[in-house]
């Protein structure tokens, strides 16, 4: 089968291309990105299975995802924004918990397949934590350098992309989303 991944991003497409062995994906070539106004992760791969509805072929599973990390000790946040929330949200986020000892916080992917008929699939992955005291480790993005899985005492930056492939928050919402179309 194939997928369109609505996306700028090439570690969200390797990602998804690991867990989804056996799909064709590809990041949709359109102009423009879609504005993502939505309050909620579901909210904004909604918004952009839509956009790319439009813009894939007729016979393609078009895929909108949207991810972030929530900190309890924050009420959530940065949550939806955490793509967009600082310039260096590493170092802000450290900032913020500063002298905090709640560090508990997770990573949530939601995922929205739309099919050619636009009956819409959907998958959430989460993926529970701690926010670390400083930065460590050099793979993977975002916040993978502060944050360590419950379970693990480095953080996924350390772990590496190959333990991120299989246990990441994307990883675990792609298999979901995997199982739910191979029902279909």
């Amino acid at each position: 089968m194939r997928l369109v991944l609505v996306s700028a991003n090439p570690n969200k497409l390797r990602e998804l291309r690991h867990a989804l062995p056996d799909w064709e994906i590809e990041l949709l070539a359109a102009e423009g990105e879609p504005v993502e106004d939505g309050e909620t992760f579901l909210e904004n791969a909604r918004i952009k299975a839509g956009h790319g509805r439009g813009r894939a072929g007729s016979d393609e599973w078009v895929v909108g995802e949207d991810s972030g990390i929530e900190v309890a000790a924050l009420g959530g946040r940065p949550g939806v924004h955490s793509a967009r929330w600082a310039d260096d949200p590493v170092a802000a986020l450290l900032a913020e918990l500063e002298g905090e000892p709640e560090r508990r916080a997770r990573y949530v992917s939601e995922l929205v397949a739309l099919a050619p008929d636009a009956v819409e699939v959907r998958a959430t992955g989460t993926l529970e934590g701690v926010i670390a005291a400083e930065p460590r480790g050099s793979e993977g993005f975002g916040y993978d350098p502060i944050f360590v899985p419950l379970g693990e005492s480095r953080t996924v930056a350390e772990l590496g992309n190959a333990w991120k492939a299989e246990h990441s928050h994307r990883a675990r919402a792609a298999l979901a989303l995997a199982e739910r179309l191979t029902a279909r």
